[in-house]
Protein backbone atom coordinates (compact mmCIF):
# COMPACT_ATOMS: atom_id res chain seq x y z
CA UNK A 1 0.00 0.00 0.00
CA UNK A 2 1.42 3.86 -0.75
CA UNK A 3 2.14 5.99 1.90
CA UNK A 4 1.79 9.29 -0.41
CA UNK A 5 -0.85 11.06 0.76
CA UNK A 6 -3.76 12.01 -1.84
CA UNK A 7 -5.63 14.89 0.55
CA UNK A 8 -4.74 18.09 2.51
CA UNK A 9 -6.10 16.36 5.59
CA UNK A 10 -4.15 12.88 4.50
CA UNK A 11 -0.64 15.26 4.05
CA UNK A 12 -1.27 16.79 7.36
CA UNK A 13 -1.70 13.53 9.03
CA UNK A 14 1.58 11.79 7.40
CA UNK A 15 3.62 14.70 8.18
CA UNK A 16 2.42 14.64 11.92
CA UNK A 17 3.13 10.82 12.13
CA UNK A 18 6.13 10.53 10.35
CA UNK A 19 8.80 11.45 13.32
CA UNK A 20 11.22 14.53 12.65
CA UNK A 21 13.71 15.21 15.28
CA UNK A 22 16.90 12.92 16.00
CA UNK A 23 15.81 11.61 19.40
CA UNK A 24 12.04 10.84 18.13
CA UNK A 25 13.53 9.01 15.20
CA UNK A 26 15.71 6.89 17.13
CA UNK A 27 13.14 5.87 19.43
CA UNK A 28 10.99 5.06 16.08
CA UNK A 29 13.75 3.05 15.17
CA UNK A 30 13.70 1.06 18.78
CA UNK A 31 9.73 0.75 19.03
CA UNK A 32 9.78 -0.47 15.29
CA UNK A 33 12.41 -3.29 15.69
CA UNK A 34 10.65 -4.36 18.88
CA UNK A 35 7.97 -5.47 16.84
CA UNK A 36 9.75 -7.53 14.69
CA UNK A 37 12.08 -9.57 16.33
CA UNK A 38 13.15 -11.21 13.06
CA UNK A 39 15.26 -7.99 12.48
CA UNK A 40 14.42 -4.95 9.47
CA UNK A 41 16.17 -4.59 6.43
CA UNK A 42 17.51 -0.52 6.56
CA UNK A 43 15.00 -0.01 3.85
CA UNK A 44 12.24 -1.20 5.50
CA UNK A 45 12.37 0.92 8.82
CA UNK A 46 13.14 3.54 6.09
CA UNK A 47 9.82 3.34 4.14
CA UNK A 48 7.80 2.07 7.52
CA UNK A 49 8.83 5.13 9.64
CA UNK A 50 8.73 7.81 6.25
CA UNK A 51 12.47 8.43 7.17
CA UNK A 52 14.78 8.89 4.57
CA UNK A 53 17.42 6.14 3.82
CA UNK A 54 20.78 7.92 4.79
CA UNK A 55 19.05 8.93 7.98
CA UNK A 56 17.46 5.62 8.70
CA UNK A 57 21.27 4.39 7.94
CA UNK A 58 22.86 6.82 10.35
CA UNK A 59 20.68 6.53 13.20
CA UNK A 60 20.89 2.32 13.32
CA UNK A 61 24.91 2.84 12.45
CA UNK A 62 24.82 4.90 15.90
CA UNK A 63 22.45 2.53 17.93
CA UNK A 64 24.78 -0.35 16.69
CA UNK A 65 27.54 1.33 18.13
CA UNK A 66 25.59 2.22 21.10
CA UNK A 67 24.98 -1.56 21.50
CA UNK A 68 21.50 -1.04 21.03
CA UNK A 69 20.94 -3.08 18.10
CA UNK A 70 22.81 -5.37 16.01
CA UNK A 71 23.28 -5.97 12.23
CA UNK A 72 23.07 -9.72 11.17
CA UNK A 73 25.41 -11.00 8.49
CA UNK A 74 27.57 -7.88 7.72
CA UNK A 75 26.88 -4.95 5.49
CA UNK A 76 23.18 -5.08 3.72
CA UNK A 77 21.35 -7.90 6.92
CA UNK A 78 18.82 -7.28 8.78
CA UNK A 79 18.86 -5.09 11.99
CA UNK A 80 17.27 -6.43 15.11
CA UNK A 81 17.23 -5.23 19.02
CA UNK A 82 19.73 -6.34 21.44
CA UNK A 83 19.17 -7.29 24.89
CA UNK A 84 20.24 -3.73 26.70
CA UNK A 85 16.51 -2.29 25.55
CA UNK A 86 15.09 -5.20 27.37
CA UNK A 87 17.17 -5.49 30.15
CA UNK A 88 16.39 -1.61 30.27
CA UNK A 89 12.96 -2.81 30.36
CA UNK A 90 13.06 -5.43 33.16
CA UNK A 91 15.10 -3.42 35.44
CA UNK A 92 12.13 -0.65 35.29
CA UNK A 93 9.70 -3.19 35.87
CA UNK A 94 11.22 -4.35 38.85
CA UNK A 95 11.99 -0.88 40.39
CA UNK A 96 8.29 0.03 39.72
CA UNK A 97 6.48 -2.93 41.39
CA UNK A 98 5.92 -5.51 39.80
CA UNK A 99 7.65 -7.48 42.15
CA UNK A 100 5.40 -5.72 44.90
CA UNK A 101 2.42 -6.99 43.20
CA UNK A 102 3.43 -10.56 42.70
CA UNK A 103 5.54 -10.70 46.24
CA UNK A 104 2.33 -11.81 48.48
CA UNK A 105 1.20 -14.56 46.34
CA UNK A 106 4.48 -15.89 46.77
CA UNK A 107 4.96 -14.82 49.64
CA UNK A 108 1.81 -17.30 50.17
CA UNK A 109 2.73 -20.11 48.00
CA UNK A 110 5.99 -20.55 49.89
CA UNK A 111 4.22 -21.22 53.21
CA UNK A 112 2.11 -23.90 51.91
CA UNK A 113 4.36 -25.47 50.31
CA UNK A 114 7.41 -25.31 52.80
CA UNK A 115 9.66 -24.95 49.73
CA UNK A 116 11.53 -22.20 47.93
CA UNK A 117 9.06 -19.90 45.22
CA UNK A 118 10.73 -18.18 42.55
CA UNK A 119 9.15 -16.08 39.37
CA UNK A 120 10.82 -15.74 36.40
CA UNK A 121 10.11 -13.55 33.07
CA UNK A 122 11.18 -14.16 29.46
CA UNK A 123 14.30 -11.62 28.36
CA UNK A 124 14.35 -12.08 25.09
CA UNK A 125 15.28 -15.99 24.30
CA UNK A 126 16.09 -16.16 27.90
CA UNK A 127 14.02 -16.23 31.32
CA UNK A 128 15.42 -14.56 34.23
CA UNK A 129 14.48 -15.14 38.05
CA UNK A 130 13.46 -11.45 39.00
CA UNK A 131 11.52 -12.52 42.51
CA UNK A 132 11.45 -15.37 45.34
CA UNK A 133 9.69 -16.50 48.51
CA UNK A 134 11.59 -18.90 51.00
CA UNK A 135 9.11 -21.37 52.50
CA UNK A 136 11.68 -23.32 54.16
CA UNK A 137 11.91 -22.20 58.00
CA UNK A 138 15.18 -24.91 58.82
CA UNK A 139 16.83 -27.54 57.76
CA UNK A 140 18.35 -27.52 54.04
CA UNK A 141 17.45 -24.69 52.13
CA UNK A 142 17.33 -23.74 48.41
CA UNK A 143 18.00 -20.14 47.94
CA UNK A 144 20.11 -18.94 44.53
CA UNK A 145 20.37 -15.74 44.15
CA UNK A 146 17.96 -13.38 42.00
CA UNK A 147 19.32 -12.47 38.49
CA UNK A 148 20.28 -15.56 37.37
CA UNK A 149 19.43 -16.78 33.94
CA UNK A 150 17.52 -20.16 33.96
CA UNK A 151 19.02 -23.47 32.44
CA UNK A 152 16.02 -24.40 29.89
CA UNK A 153 16.30 -27.80 29.31
CA UNK A 154 17.21 -28.98 32.90
CA UNK A 155 15.22 -26.69 35.18
CA UNK A 156 11.69 -26.97 36.00
CA UNK A 157 11.47 -23.38 34.86
CA UNK A 158 12.84 -23.90 31.66
CA UNK A 159 10.66 -26.89 30.53
CA UNK A 160 7.82 -25.43 31.48
CA UNK A 161 8.29 -22.42 29.40
CA UNK A 162 9.82 -24.35 26.30
CA UNK A 163 6.81 -27.28 26.58
CA UNK A 164 4.65 -23.27 25.30
CA UNK A 165 5.84 -23.09 22.37
CA UNK A 166 6.09 -25.66 19.45
CA UNK A 167 8.89 -28.92 19.34
CA UNK A 168 11.16 -27.01 16.85
CA UNK A 169 11.30 -23.94 18.34
CA UNK A 170 11.88 -25.34 22.09
CA UNK A 171 15.26 -27.66 20.89
CA UNK A 172 16.10 -24.95 18.99
CA UNK A 173 16.76 -22.69 22.12
CA UNK A 174 17.61 -25.61 24.38
CA UNK A 175 20.41 -26.30 21.59
CA UNK A 176 21.71 -22.78 21.51
CA UNK A 177 21.84 -23.32 25.65
CA UNK A 178 23.64 -26.32 25.27
CA UNK A 179 22.34 -29.34 27.52
CA UNK A 180 23.49 -30.00 30.97
CA UNK A 181 25.37 -33.13 31.47
CA UNK A 182 26.56 -35.03 34.31
CA UNK A 183 30.17 -34.31 34.55
CA UNK A 184 29.18 -30.64 34.41
CA UNK A 185 27.77 -31.05 37.71
CA UNK A 186 23.97 -31.73 36.63
CA UNK A 187 22.05 -34.19 38.17
CA UNK A 188 21.49 -37.81 36.64
CA UNK A 189 18.51 -37.60 35.41
CA UNK A 190 19.09 -34.18 33.09
CA UNK A 191 18.01 -34.74 29.74
CA UNK A 192 20.95 -34.86 27.55
CA UNK A 193 19.45 -34.61 24.20
CA UNK A 194 16.38 -33.71 22.02
CA UNK A 195 14.59 -37.12 22.35
CA UNK A 196 15.15 -36.71 26.21
CA UNK A 197 13.93 -33.68 26.26
CA UNK A 198 10.83 -33.88 23.52
CA UNK A 199 9.56 -36.37 26.40
CA UNK A 200 9.68 -33.76 29.37
CA UNK A 201 7.84 -31.37 27.44
CA UNK A 202 5.00 -34.15 26.33
CA UNK A 203 4.58 -35.04 29.91
CA UNK A 204 5.05 -31.45 31.11
CA UNK A 205 1.69 -30.98 28.76
CA UNK A 206 -0.15 -33.92 30.14
CA UNK A 207 0.40 -32.67 33.37
CA UNK A 208 -0.28 -28.98 33.58
CA UNK A 209 3.41 -28.56 35.01
CA UNK A 210 6.96 -29.46 35.00
CA UNK A 211 8.31 -31.78 37.14
CA UNK A 212 12.30 -32.70 37.54
CA UNK A 213 14.22 -34.85 39.88
CA UNK A 214 17.94 -34.68 40.30
CA UNK A 215 18.08 -32.43 36.77
CA UNK A 216 19.57 -29.15 37.54
CA UNK A 217 21.34 -31.01 40.88
CA UNK A 218 21.54 -34.35 41.94
CA UNK A 219 19.37 -33.88 45.40
CA UNK A 220 16.64 -31.34 44.12
CA UNK A 221 13.02 -31.73 42.43
CA UNK A 222 11.68 -28.62 41.43
CA UNK A 223 8.27 -28.01 39.43
CA UNK A 224 7.03 -25.19 37.52
CA UNK A 225 4.17 -23.72 35.42
CA UNK A 226 3.52 -20.98 32.91
CA UNK A 227 1.79 -18.03 33.67
CA UNK A 228 -0.46 -16.87 31.27
CA UNK A 229 -2.81 -13.47 30.72
CA UNK A 230 -6.41 -14.20 31.68
CA UNK A 231 -7.56 -11.85 28.74
CA UNK A 232 -4.95 -12.96 25.85
CA UNK A 233 -3.77 -15.85 27.23
CA UNK A 234 -0.59 -14.63 26.32
CA UNK A 235 2.49 -16.28 28.14
CA UNK A 236 3.83 -13.49 30.65
CA UNK A 237 6.22 -16.01 32.96
CA UNK A 238 6.94 -18.69 34.87
CA UNK A 239 5.59 -20.05 38.68
CA UNK A 240 8.09 -22.58 40.63
CA UNK A 241 8.76 -24.16 43.46
CA UNK A 242 12.27 -25.90 44.59
CA UNK A 243 13.39 -27.93 47.51
CA UNK A 244 14.82 -31.05 48.29
CA UNK A 245 13.85 -34.70 46.92
CA UNK A 246 13.98 -35.78 50.36
CA UNK A 247 11.23 -33.18 50.88
CA UNK A 248 9.30 -33.49 48.02
CA UNK A 249 8.85 -36.97 47.11
CA UNK A 250 6.85 -37.49 43.65
CA UNK A 251 3.50 -37.64 45.59
CA UNK A 252 4.07 -34.36 47.07
CA UNK A 253 5.23 -32.90 43.53
CA UNK A 254 1.27 -33.86 42.79
CA UNK A 255 -0.32 -32.15 45.42
CA UNK A 256 1.81 -29.18 45.11
CA UNK A 257 1.18 -29.04 41.18
CA UNK A 258 -2.72 -28.24 41.98
CA UNK A 259 -1.41 -25.16 44.13
CA UNK A 260 1.06 -24.31 41.97
CA UNK A 261 -0.90 -23.74 38.90
CA UNK A 262 -3.79 -22.10 41.19
CA UNK A 263 -1.08 -19.08 41.64
CA UNK A 264 -0.20 -19.18 38.22
CA UNK A 265 -3.65 -18.35 37.43
CA UNK A 266 -3.87 -15.61 40.02
CA UNK A 267 -0.82 -13.72 38.88
CA UNK A 268 -2.13 -14.03 34.74
CA UNK A 269 -5.45 -12.42 36.30
CA UNK A 270 -3.71 -9.18 37.37
CA UNK A 271 -1.48 -8.99 34.34
CA UNK A 272 1.70 -8.94 36.34
CA UNK A 273 3.89 -8.02 32.77
CA UNK A 274 3.15 -6.23 30.24
CA UNK A 275 1.69 -7.32 26.98
CA UNK A 276 4.54 -5.51 25.37
CA UNK A 277 7.21 -7.87 27.21
CA UNK A 278 8.85 -10.52 24.45
CA UNK A 279 6.66 -13.33 23.75
CA UNK A 280 8.09 -16.77 22.85
CA UNK A 281 5.88 -18.76 20.23
CA UNK A 282 2.95 -20.02 21.18
CA UNK A 283 1.92 -23.98 21.59
CA UNK A 284 0.48 -26.07 23.45
CA UNK A 285 -0.98 -25.98 26.85
CA UNK A 286 0.78 -26.24 29.82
Amino acid sequence: MSRKPTTASAVGKEAKATPSGVMERTLAIIELLSRHAEGLPISSISSDLGIPLSAAHRLASELQVLGYVQQEGGSGGRYRLTMKPVSIAFTFLASCGITDLAQPLLDRLAAESGELVRLAVPDGQKLNWIARAQGSRSGLKYDPEMGQVAHLSSTATGIAWLAAMPDGVAVKLAQEQGYGSVEEGYGPNVPQDDKQLLAMLRLTRKRGFSLTIATFTPWMTALACVIRARSTNELLGTLSIAGPTMRIPESRAMELGAILRETARELGDMQIVPKEVARPPQSGAV
